[in-house]
Formats: C-alpha cells, sequence, structure tokens
C-alpha cells in the first residue's frame, strides 16, 4: 500500500537517473530530496527519510560504504540499492549490509514503489513490535 507523502531520499552521481527516479516518485507521491552523492546526504541530510534509494557505484563513498557507515553508527534507514552491475555475491553484500531491496537498471515504476512501499511497511512493521 502506498505510503503518500513519506519522505524518499535518492542518492546518486548521475543526475539524469537522479532526475527521472525523482520524477517517478514524485508522481507517486512521494516527498523527494535528492544528493549526488554519500557524503553530500550525510552533510546534508538533517531528518531520517522514510527510505532511502541508493545508487551502488559512485565515486569517493559508494552506496555499501554508505551502508556500513550508517549501519555502523545505529542508523537504520530502509535502503533500496540500484544499480547497473549484477556481479555474483553483490546482492548477498548488500542485503548483509541493511539493505531492504536490490535492484538492476534499467528499473521499473513498479518495482521500485514496490520496493520503497515494501520498505518503509518493514520498517513501520518492525517499530511496532511489543518490547519483551
Amino acid at each position: 500500500m502506498q505510503k503518500p507523502g513519506a519522505r524518499v531520499a535518492i542518492v546518486d552521481d548521475d543526475a539524469s537517473v537522479r532526475k527521472a527516479i525523482a520524477r517517478l516518485l514524485s508522481a507517486c507521491l512521494f516527498d523527494i530530496e535528492t544528493y549526488g552523492s554519500a557524503r553530500e546526504f550525510m552533510a546534508r541530510s538533517n531528518d531520517l527519510p522514510a527510505c532511502l534509494v541508493l545508487d551502488l557505484h559512485m565515486p569517493e563513498m559508494t552506496g555499501l560504504d554508505l551502508q556500513h557507515h550508517l549501519r555502523s553508527a545505529g542508523i537504520k534507514i530502509p535502503t533500496v540499492i540500484i544499480t547497473g552491475h549484477n556481479e555474483p555475491g553483490l546482492r548477498e553484500r548488500c542485503q548483509s549490509a541493511g539493505a531492504s531491496a536490490f535492484l538492476l537498471k534499467p528499473l521499473s515504476q513498479e518495482s521500485l514503489v514496490g520496493a520503497i512501499n515494501m520498505a518503509i511497511a518493514q520498517q513501520d512493521a518492525a517499530t511496532k513490535l511489543p518490547m519483551k
């Protein structure tokens, strides 16, 4: 189920990909923030988004590096990793770093929106679990 107004941060070094994903998600009623690098996201993001759409292969700091950084800082953001590279074991490495989903480019609207909604729903369900 769509969560209108959920804030989604897009981190991708390719401006045309960032713009295309932002348009697509805006049309689906998400509130969008875009960043050209992992370092820009860390420097500019004041509040945690409901979901992070993160390119895997970026210069300086990769998406996987950002995942490890967030995890080591105790920050849990539902994350959808996107990439144009399908190397053996890559999906598993991303998921073990905390990624909710791993999608190959080119992205379809259905797969991306579905992955974002699933990631947000899983996070919402995890925060509603009773304390033991």
